[in-house]
């Protein structure tokens, strides 16, 4: 008995048994069964061997395959008989070769990458470093030493404020150092996200007027009334960063009914009255006499040369410029028709609609 013999009585006798869909011919055409391996040994005028089908058929139709093939009752010229061995998904055997080198990477990669004892008391060591502070700009100002590569920024009052953030891990912070604001911070404002955390005295309440007269701060925290930054705990820190007032919400105003408008001296309330449709600005000294009384559109120039002023009534609308001018010149009141929303109110001056 040879190969040719077992391949001929495989094709031969399976055909046409269950229609084209599960004959070995037409599967193997479309790939849906392997090539027939056939492995023969014969002694004694006996043959025996193994017969090897390859296929990605389902289960049913697998099952069906394998019996059609254990039917086959000749090869060649003689009486044969063929039974079933085995089914084997090799699906799972490659799975569990897989699965195995799987455990054995992730038990080597376990083994090298457990720190040592050595390098856990390092790394909790250098993370309780305070760290050195910094000293940035021409100024000198103290600093945490992560204040150059940080987005967002928090301005403190002094170096101890600066040593107590770092030590809660907080390393972008920068130091002002006195109740003038240095130039290095208002250049920092205007470049990144800042925040004001101030101390809750009104030592406090001083710097931060300054600041945001001449910063632009997005962001305003507070230390616990009546304590300072540098003797806050971790969590007081926390707590004052995390509950933070955008600066535009310190200048809005709560919404009463029926509020009445400030009561103003008869002189100025006279003053606004005459200048209505005129588009012409009053300016008076401390005794509410007229200085000079000038057009609105040379209003902004005017105030910068003139000193003495006390309050300046106009027919138009107050502009930041205007209101920038007037906290220059301790100007104390404006008074005009209407107040630009875009302004940003300085505290030293009223400003007042008629």
């Amino acid at each position: 008995m040879e190969k040719p013999d077992v391949i001929g009585a495989v094709f031969g006798q399976t055909e046409g048994l269950f229609g084209p869909e599960l004959d070995l011919r037409e599967l193997q055409k479309t790939g849906r069964i392997g090539r027939i391996e056939i492995e023969l040994r014969s002694k004694n005028d006996r043959t025996t061997g193994t017969i090897t089908i390859p296929t990605s058929l389902d289960r049913v139709s697998t099952a069906l395959i394998a019996a059609s093939v254990e039917s086959i009752n000749r090869v060649g010229p003689c009486s044969a008989k063929v039974i079933l061995d085995k089914i084997e998904d090799i699906r799972e055997a490659r799975r569990k070769v897989i699965i195995d080198r799987a455990k054995e990477i992730l038990h080597k990669w376990n083994i090298e990458s457990m720190p040592t004892v050595d390098e856990v008391y390092k790394e909790i060591s250098d993370t309780m470093k305070i760290g050195k502070v910094e000293k940035y700009g021409p100024e000198e100002l103290p600093a945490g030493p992560t204040l150059e590569t940080a987005k967002e920024v928090i301005i403190v009052e002094g170096r101890a404020d600066i040593i107590n953030l770092m030590r809660c891990g907080i390393t972008n912070a920068v130091a002002l150092e006195g109740a003038k604001v240095p130039e290095s911070i208002k250049k920092l404002t205007k470049e990144k996200e800042c925040t004001a955390l101030l101390d809750g005295d009104r030592g406090g309440d001083l710097i931060l007027k300054e600041l945001l007269q001449v910063t632009s701060i997005r962001y305003v925290g507070r230390a616990p009334r009546g304590k300072e930054i540098e003797e806050c705990n971790c969590k007081e820190i926390t707590e004052a960063l995390e509950n933070k007032v955008p600066v535009s919400e310190l200048f809005k105003q709560p919404k009463k009914e029926h509020a009445p408008k400030p009561e103003l001296p008869e002189a100025i309330s006279q003053t606004a009255k005459a200048l209505q449709g005129t588009l012409e600005a009053v300016l008076l000294n401390e005794k509410l006499e007229q200085i000079e009384r000038l057009p609105v559109s040379k209003l902004a120039e005017k105030l910068q040369q003139v000193t003495g002023v006390d309050t300046v009534v106009f027919d138009g609308i107050i502009t930041q410029r205007i209101v920038d001018i007037a906290a220059e010149k301790n100007i104390k009141r404006i008074v005009a028709s209407r107040l630009s929303e875009a302004v940003k109110p300085a505290l030293n001056v009223d400003l007042i609609t008629s």
